[in-house]
């Protein structure tokens, strides 16, 4: 891009810039307009992105080519990083105390929602096959199964469903995966302000309850001892780098799954599970000797807030970049199914067997569905970070499901 007869030539690296902070302010300002007291709030920044990558994905192409890919794969797993490492530092303090007092409604919460999310899946392929008349069993099963890890908005179960399936049908899972991901973000953000209007909830006391059930005292006390240690620099930016660090060698672990050992299917954590869990644990115990390994809050904020914002950029160009072309309306239709009902399965469950406070329900059903951007929209509904122990508590379990079950259906159908 060349302005002005070549005056300010915006090209090359710059172009990419260029895109992606335009793409976050435009976002923003679309993410703020409401709608009856609804707005797509920081998923006004994936929309944008989808509609970036769908009209100019080419031209970003032609300003880098060859790594335009690469680049945006890039940005999304900083902004991964960034947010759940930051995630895992704030749910850190009250995350063990709760999840062990609670360990069994929490799991239990994480398999409901993937579970029902497998069994739409199967009810979308008999559907398919029988009523649509899908003749290439192979390819739909692969079809439909990258539609539930993008309805579940899971990278992890998209990752091993391209990794179970036969090498021909990789396109299918990737076209499923992103045709579903984008209702999959949007529906779950929405559903996370929909909710507490047509509950009229009184969200102070909804905090109040959340509060209760994590406790608070364990957070005040580490506050205090936090003063008594040595800082790494004045921000905790080294903590937090020593936490990612950490949490990307974690998540790079392969655990073998099938008979071909490290050669055949593995399970990982991934990037984003290990780095979920290793800031976990330096959130729990703050210092390692006498130095603080936790970053200041406002540092946690921020990085918090950049991380989502570079996430959904990332993401949403490359999904935007295939979407026109390999959209069809029926795939689009089962990647809505296979995100509502496990979702609103999940939400009467937690309300009337477990039991769970409203806050404490939909951070639950965050970290149950791996979605990133809905808890970044929790927050910034319920003004309270506590929502994110309720995202940490269902998460590694919902991480290690899907992808069970992805698999499974990929096996059995």
């Amino acid at each position: 891009m060349k302005l002005f007869g070549g005056v300010i030539p915006i090209t090359g690296i710059t172009f990419f810039m260029f895109s992606v902070f335009a793409i976050i302010a435009v976002g923003f300002a679309l993410g703020r307009i409401k709608i009856k007291g609804i707005s797509l709030g920081d998923s006004g920044v994936f929309i944008v992105a989808l509609l970036f990558g769908c009209l100019f994905y080419k031209d970003l192409e032609a300003q880098l080519p060859v790594y335009t890919e690469k680049a945006l794969k890039i940005v999304e797993n900083l902004g991964l990083i960034l947010f759940v490492t930051s995630v895992g530092f704030i749910a850190g303090p009250k995350f063990f105390g709760n999840f062990k007092k609670n360990f069994k409604s929490y799991v239990v919460l994480a398999l409901v929602v993937v579970l029902m999310g497998g069994l739409t899946a199967v009810g979308c392929i008999f559907f398919g096959r029988g009523v649509m008349g899908e003749t290439n069993h192979e390819e739909f099963t692969a079809m439909v199964v990258g539609l539930l890890s993008g309805a579940l908005t899971s990278t992890p179960a998209f990752s091993a469903a391209k990794a179970t399936v036969d090498a021909s049908y990789e396109g299918a899972v990737s076209v499923g995966h992103g045709i579903a991901y984008i209702f999959g973000v949007v529906g779950i953000v929405l559903f996370m302000q929909i909710i507490p209007k047509l509950s009229h909830a009184d969200m102070e006391l909804e905090r109040q309850k959340l509060a209760e059930a994590f406790g608070d005292g364990e957070e005040e006390s580490q506050t205090e001892k936090k003063r008594s240690f040595l800082n790494i620099d004045s921000h905790g930016f080294g903590a937090f780098a020593l936490a990612a660090i950490v949490g990307v060698f974690v998540g790079m672990i392969k655990i073998p799954l099938t008979a071909q050992g490290l050669s055949g299917t593995c399970f990982s954590l991934t990037t984003t599970g290990g780095c979920l869990l290793s800031s976990l644990v330096f959130g729990h115990f703050a210092h390692v000797g006498p130095i603080n390994v936790t970053p200041e809050e406002s540092t946690l904020k921020i990085f918090k807030a950049m991380g989502l914002t570079f996430f959904l950029v990332g993401a949403g160009v490359a999904g935007g970049a295939e979407f026109v072309e390999l959209f069809k309306f029926s795939y689009f239709i089962y990647g809505v199914v296979m995100t509502t009902i496990p979702l609103t399965v999940g939400f009467i469950f937690a309300k009337y067997v477990l039991k769970f406070s409203l806050l404490n329900n939909l951070g639950s059903l965050t970290g149950a569905r791996t979605s990133t951007p809905a808890l970044g929209m929790l927050i910034g509904v319920s003004k309270t970070d506590d929502v994110t122990a309720a995202y940490a508590a269902t998460y590694p379990v919902a991480l290690i499901a899907v992808v069970l079950v992805s698999q499974l259906l990929i096996v059995l159908f």
